[in-house]
């Protein structure tokens, strides 16, 4: 590991905004209350990278909590380093394995999910390690409230297909989904946040996929 991202690993050992591994299972059931000091409903990102998406929505939505979800800590760190530089207190980011959610969360204590550009694992053999495969859906049916919504927001056409076959054979509601978000008249403030793979996908002409579910 090279020295930039060990001295990060270890600056965020002191942030207060970022949760590492065992320390975020005591919070599990009332992270509103006890880390934001407060009864707002709670938003993740799951595989959060440098936050981005996290970052930019708590700007939007002042009122409502967002935790960032990744397991490398290098990468978090730009986003709990701009979140405590900007001042900006509903926002946390958790250091885990996505695979071990339900061991920091409780059943309908989520309010939305939004997955932004995760690994595809293009892999027949690594389906299970998709983000929207039926194994994670079952978590985040235990995790989310009624009618909460799951976004999805990749460049993997595969993925996207992917998922809205599950959705389908699933029994699944789907509200939105396009192939070409920015050729489409879905972009808004929320949809026009771009991370920092997005960027480099656009800057390419890549087209970006985006799909709207829930489980009712």
């Amino acid at each position: 590991m090279g020295k930039d991202k060990l001295k990060r690993f270890a600056e965020i050992t002191a942030f207060e905004n970022v949760i590492e591994l065992e320390d975020g299972k005591i919070l599990k059931s009332h992270w509103a209350p006890s880390h934001f000091k407060n009864n707002n409903p709670v938003i993740l990102e799951l595989g959060c990278g440098k936050g981005e998406y996290t970052v930019n929505l708590a700007k939007l939505f002042p009122d409502i909590n967002f935790i960032g979800i990744d397991y490398k800590g290098n990468r978090i760190w730009r986003g709990a380093k701009t979140a405590l530089e900007e001042n900006i207190p509903n926002v946390a980011f958790l250091r885990i394995q996505i695979e071990n959610l339900l061991d920091y969360f409780s059943e309908n204590e989520i309010t939305e999910i939004w997955i932004t550009f995760p690994d595809p694992q293009p892999q027949i053999s690594r389906e299970k390690k998709r983000l929207t495969s039926e194994r994670f859906l079952s978590m985040y049916k235990i995790l989310l409230q009624r009618k909460a919504p799951i976004h999805l927001k990749t460049d993997s056409d595969l993925l996207h297909s992917y998922t809205k076959e599950k959705i389908k054979n699933l029994g699944l509601l789907t509200h939105t989904s396009t192939e070409d978000l920015y050729k489409s008249t879905l972009v808004d403030e929320v949809l026009s946040i771009k991370t920092y793979y997005e960027k480099k996908y656009l800057a390419h002409d890549k087209n970006i996929n985006y799909l709207k579910f829930s489980f009712e």
